[in-house]
C-alpha cells in the first residue's frame, strides 16, 4: 500500500519535464504604420517567420535627391534562418517595390498570384535577379504551409487585379490580414470579394484582424470601378474631334481596360507610353488580365498616321513625377508627343499625399499649352481601391476578431479605424494602434506589446542603397539652402607658412561678380587669421582648417546672416 503514493509524485515530475512552454505569436510591422507605403509585416512563431508584403515609399520633400525609400530589415537579416517565405497581397509598388533590394539580403521564396508575380518579374529582370529568386504562383482558396503556419489566400477587390487577403493559421489561432481591399459588387473582372470566406473564418474564430486603414476617415462606401467606365464613355462621346490622353497608374489594369473599352467603342486606336505602363500592359495582356481588341493597339510612332479623333494615348505620370511621360509632354520635352490645343487630357488618379504640388505643376503647364484637362475635382474619373467606413465595419462584423490591429496608413487613419471598431462594440484594450518596430505578442487569451526591434528607412539614390543617411541629407539640405564656399590655400608643411592664397570659390551662396567687395573682405579676413597662425608657428593642418572655418563662418554671418557650408582645402607644398 505504501508504494502507490510514492509512485504518483514521480509520474507528475516526469510529466512536467516533458511539457513544452507555450509560445506566443509575434506580430511586427517593419513598414506601413504611421506612413503611406513601405508596407511590410512580420509574423513570427517559434523558429518560423513569414513576411507579408515588401513595399517601397516615395521620398518626402526633404529627402533631396532620393529616388526610393525601403524598409530596414536588420531584424530579418539577423533571423534569416527562421524565414520561410514572403507572401504578397497584390502587385502595387508599395507592396512589392522593395523586393529587388530586400531579396539581395534575404533570398527566400516568394508567394503571390499570377499577375502579382508577373509584375514582380519585370523588376527582377531589370535587377538581373530572375534566375536567383524562387517564385511560387498561388490562386485564391489555396493554402501554403510555411513552417508551423499555414497561409490561406482569399480573393478580394482592389484597384489592381489578382489582389488577395491572407488568413494565417497559426498554433495560437487565425490571423486575418486584409491587404489593400474594397468591397466592389460589380468589379471589372466579375469576381466579387469572397465575403463568405471571411464570414466562415469569423464563425470559426479569428484571433487577430489586421485591416487596411487608408480610407478609414471617409464615410460610406467606395464607388465601384465600373462607375469610372461610364464617365470615360461620356467624355469620349463629348470629345468627337480631339485627341484624348489618359494618365493613370500603370498597375491599375482595370482602369486601363476601361480606357481601351471606351476607345474601341468609339473607333479609336490606343498607344501606350511610359516604360512602366508598357511593361504592365504587356504583362497583363500576356497573362489574360487585359483584353485588347484586334488592331486597337498601335506603336507610339504610328500615331502620326492617324487623325486626332482616331487616337487615345495612355500614359504614366498621374502623380506629376518629374521624369514621367506626362511631365515630359507638359514641359515640351517628349520626343514623340506634343500637346495640341484642345487635347483632352484625363488624369485618372487621386494624389498620393505629398504629390499635390507636382500634379498642380503639370496641370498648369498643360493648360498653358491649350489642353482641356480633366482631373478628380472636375469629373469622377477616379475611384479609390480602398474600403471606406461601411466596408471596414463589414469586415469587422464578418470576422469578429478577438484582437484588432489597424494597418496601412498614417496615425490619423489608424486612430480613426480604431474608433470604428470601438463603435461596433470592441473593447479599446483589445485594439492595438502600433508603431513601427513594436512587437505585439498574441496568444489565445491575451495580446500585449512586449518590446521593439530595429526599424527605420533605407534610402535608395541611384545605384546606392543605404549609403545616403541622415547626415548626408542634412548636408544636402544645408547646401540647397545656404550654398557652399571652398577656401583653397597652399602652405609649406614644415614651416607652416603661406605659399599662395587663400582663394575662395563660391557656389550657391552669392553671385561673385556682384559681390566682389564681400569676397575680397572675406579673403582678407581668412588671410589675417592664417598669418596669426603663422606667427604662432602652428603647423597642424586640422587646427588651421578649423581656424579657417570659424573665421569665415563668423564673418559671413555678421555680414549676411547666412551660414553656407565652408570647405577648407590646404595644399601641401
Amino acid at each position: 500500500m505504501t508504494a502507490k503514493p510514492a509512485a504518483k509524485p514521480k509520474q507528475r515530475t516526469k510529466s512536467r519535464a516533458k511539457a513544452k512552454p507555450k509560445m506566443n505569436l509575434k506580430v511586427i510591422a517593419l513598414g506601413g504604420l504611421d506612413e503611406i507605403g513601405k508596407n511590410m509585416t512580420v509574423l513570427e512563431y517559434g523558429d518560423d517567420i513569414i513576411i507579408i508584403d515588401c513595399g517601397l515609399a516615395f521620398p518626402e520633400d526633404d529627402m533631396l535627391g532620393i529616388d526610393l525609400v525601403i524598409p530596414d530589415v536588420t531584424y530579418l537579416t539577423k533571423n534569416i534562418d527562421k524565414i520561410k517565405g514572403i507572401v504578397l497581397t497584390h502587385g502595387h509598388e508599395d507592396h512589392i517595390g522593395a523586393l529587388p533590394y530586400i531579396l539581395k539580403q534575404i533570398n527566400v521564396p516568394v508567394f503571390g498570384t499570377l499577375l502579382t508575380l508577373g509584375l514582380l518579374e519585370n523588376k527582377l529582370r531589370e535587377h538581373k535577379m530572375l534566375d536567383s529568386t524562387t517564385r511560387h504562383t498561388v490562386v485564391p482558396g489555396e493554402k501554403v504551409k510555411l513552417g508551423q503556419m499555414v497561409v490561406e489566400f482569399i480573393h478580394t477587390n482592389h484597384s489592381i487585379a489578382d489582389a488577395v487577403a491572407l488568413a494565417i493559421h497559426t498554433p495560437v489561432g487565425v490571423v486575418v490580414h486584409t491587404g489593400d481591399f474594397k468591397v466592389d459588387y460589380t468589379p471589372i473582372d466579375g469576381d466579387v470579394i469572397d465575403l463568405q470566406r471571411f464570414a466562415a473564418l469569423g464563425k470559426e474564430g479569428v484571433l487577430l484582424l489586421m485591416s487596411d486603414s487608408t480610407n478609414a476617415e471617409r464615410k460610406g462606401f467606395t464607388m465601384s470601378e465600373k462607375n469610372v467606365g461610364k464617365v470615360f464613355e461620356k467624355i469620349f462621346e463629348e470629345t468627337p474631334k480631339n485627341r484624348i490622353m489618359v494618365a493613370t497608374f500603370s498597375s491599375n489594369i482595370h482602369r486601363i481596360q476601361q480606357v481601351i473599352n471606351a476607345a474601341y467603342m468609339y473607333g479609336r486606336k490606343v498607344a501606350i507610353i511610359g516604360r512602366s505602363m508598357v511593361n504592365a500592359v504587356k504583362t497583363a495582356s500576356e497573362l489574360d488580365y487585359l483584353w485588347i481588341p484586334p488592331r486597337t493597339l498601335i506603336d507610339i510612332n504610328e500615331t502620326r498616321n492617324y487623325r486626332d479623333d482616331q487616337l487615345v494615348i495612355i500614359t504614366t505620370g498621374s502623380q506629376g513625377e518629374t521624369m514621367s511621360a506626362l511631365s515630359r509632354i507638359a514641359s515640351g520635352e517628349h520626343k514623340q508627343i506634343n500637346v495640341k490645343p484642345d487635347d483632352k487630357i484625363i488624369i485618372s488618379a487621386s494624389a498620393i499625399p505629398g504629390n499635390e504640388k507636382s500634379i498642380s505643376r503639370v496641370v498648369n503647364e498643360l493648360l498653358k499649352k491649350g489642353a482641356n484637362v480633366v482631373y478628380g475635382d472636375i469629373e469622377d474619373i477616379h475611384v479609390s481601391g480602398h474600403a471606406r467606413q461601411e466596408e471596414l465595419k463589414l469586415m469587422l462584423a464578418l470576422t469578429k476578431p478577438k484582437f484588432f490591429m489597424p494597418v496601412h496608413g498614417e496615425f490619423m487613419h489608424l486612430s480613426c479605424h480604431k474608433n470604428l471598431a470601438i463603435s461596433m462594440g470592441m473593447d479599446k484594450n483589445d485594439i492595438f494602434v502600433m508603431k513601427l518596430g513594436e512587437v505585439l505578442e498574441v496568444n489565445k487569451n491575451e495580446a500585449k506589446v512586449t518590446g521593439t526591434v530595429p526599424v527605420g528607412q533605407i534610402m535608395v539614390d541611384g545605384l546606392g542603397v543605404g549609403d545616403v543617411g541622415n547626415i548626408v541629407l542634412r548636408d544636402r539640405k544645408h547646401l540647397s539652402q545656404d550654398g557652399l564656399m571652398v577656401v583653397v590655400v597652399s602652405m609649406d608643411r614644415e614651416m607652416g607658412t603661406i605659399v599662395s592664397g587663400p582663394d575662395i570659390i563660391s557656389r550657391g551662396f552669392v553671385y561673385v561678380r556682384e559681390a566682389e567687395n564681400l569676397m575680397d573682405e572675406a579673403r582678407a579676413c581668412v588671410l589675417d587669421a592664417l598669418l596669426k597662425c603663422e606667427e604662432k608657428n602652428v603647423t597642424s593642418w586640422n587646427y588651421i582648417k578649423g581656424v579657417i572655418k570659424d573665421t569665415l563662418k563668423n564673418y559671413i554671418w555678421q555680414k549676411t546672416k547666412r551660414s553656407p557650408m565652408i570647405l577648407p582645402i590646404i595644399m601641401e607644398v
